[in-house]
């Protein structure tokens, strides 16, 4: 049972092919910024109920045009939890600024409001709480935070498409939010891709700019802001909109594989395995992530029995060597460090049969209760 499915989008190669072919033979030969990528973003803002959607190069630069975007700069701090993906403290550091870690909850393993509360100093422009695995970070005690620091909120939403939270969308709780469209992720392609969603017109229409180099989309190599090269593909723009049909129904096939995890292995807590905690309303299963005390055993153990896992994260943000710099001596971040060296993730994508789920969670229950 593979961790990443083998061939991702077979179903649609043949849709793929006939989107290249299309494109490349058109007479205007427009590969970036053109009618799929306008497209892709007026679905997304439907299905997302926001003001504006804007399509860029990936995830990671979706963070950085919107900290950009809302003026961050060198010298400012930016309180990111202190266990996710580099691009959270990397995006922040590139910018010149300083990346402020802060402990998770030991039981949902995303952004602690108390511990980013007392990371929050005079020099604060930002708080970026990041949804993490399946699980949304509390966004109603974040945006009472913000308001009353009076510093911006943004949102890390990369791996939650479809996830809800008191009625709310994931990336509409904030100023900003953004989505990953890279090829594991739930609304995944294949290549480099993501969006920022707002509520805000003003900053959409700064983001659009900065993602073309500070252009306005009315008259080429007139620059208003000094921007990036963060543009959409057409290709893969019109992929998307392909592919939005079947969203729902792979978000479903996700969800129900990670509830028979869930009924199978929740029992084996006693064992020192412990499954995700509970969702609220909407939740998006992108990995499947158990907190294993014996977690490298419990992978050579899946591996013998042709499982595959994988460990995300085998380190805390502030314990890898590029973000140390920015770690006081004698900090400490208990929690985000133990699922560190805890984690492991099982296998969970639409195409996974119900045969090979059966056998991944009779793995792990075998090797707990051996």
């Amino acid at each position: 049972v593979p961790f990443f499915p083998p061939d991702l989008f077979a179903a649609d190669r043949r849709v793929l092919l006939g989107l290249l072919r299309r494109i490349a033979l058109a007479p205007e030969q427009r590969f970036i910024l053109g009618e799929h990528t306008r497209e892709l973003e007026l679905r997304l803002r439907r299905l997302y109920g926001a003001e504006d959607v804007v399509a860029c190069g990936s995830g990671t630069s979706a963070l950085t045009l919107i900290l950009t975007a809302l003026g961050v700069r060198a010298g400012d701090e930016v309180v990111v939890p202190a266990l996710g993906c580099a691009p959270l403290a990397a995006c922040v550091a590139n910018l010149g600024a300083v990346p402020v870690f802060a402990d998770v909850d030991p039981y949902t393993l995303v952004a602690d409001p108390g511990q980013v509360e007392r990371r929050i100093t005079s020099r604060t422009a930002a708080i970026v709480p990041a949804h993490l695995f399946s699980v949304m970070a509390d966004m109603p005690r974040f945006a009472d935070l913000a308001r009353r620091y009076g510093v911006r909120l943004l949102e890390d939403s990369a791996v939650a498409q479809g996830a809800v939270l008191d009625g709310r969308p994931a990336g509409l709780w904030g100023e900003a939010g953004l989505f990953s469209f890279v090829q594991v992720k739930s609304f995944g392609m294949p290549g480099e891709g993501g969006v920022v969603v707002t509520r805000d017109p003003e900053l959409g229409r700064l983001v659009r700019m900065l993602r073309n180099h500070g252009q306005d989309g009315e008259r080429r190599f007139v620059h208003h802001l000094v921007g990036h090269n963060s543009r959409f593909d057409e290709i893969q723009a019109a992929f998307q909109c392909h592919r939005l049909a079947g969203l729902d129904a792979r978000l479903r096939r996700r969800a129900t594989v990670a509830e028979y995890y869930t009924a199978q292995l929740a029992p084996l807590a006693e064992y020192g395995v412990r499954t995700p905690p509970p969702g609220r309303e909407g939740r998006c299963h992108y990995v499947y992530t158990l907190l294993a005390e014996r977690r490298d055993e419990l992978a050579a153990h899946l591996r013998e029995r042709g499982v595959g896992s994988h460990v995300y994260y085998p380190n805390a943000l502030p314990r890898q060597p590029a973000f140390a710099p920015y770690a006081a001596p004698g900090d400490r971040w208990p929690h985000a460090e133990r699922a560190a060296r805890t984690m492991l993730s099982l296998p969970l994508h639409p195409q996974l049969t119900d045969r090979q789920v059966a056998h991944v969670a009779a793995a792990v229950r075998s090797f707990a209760l051996s």
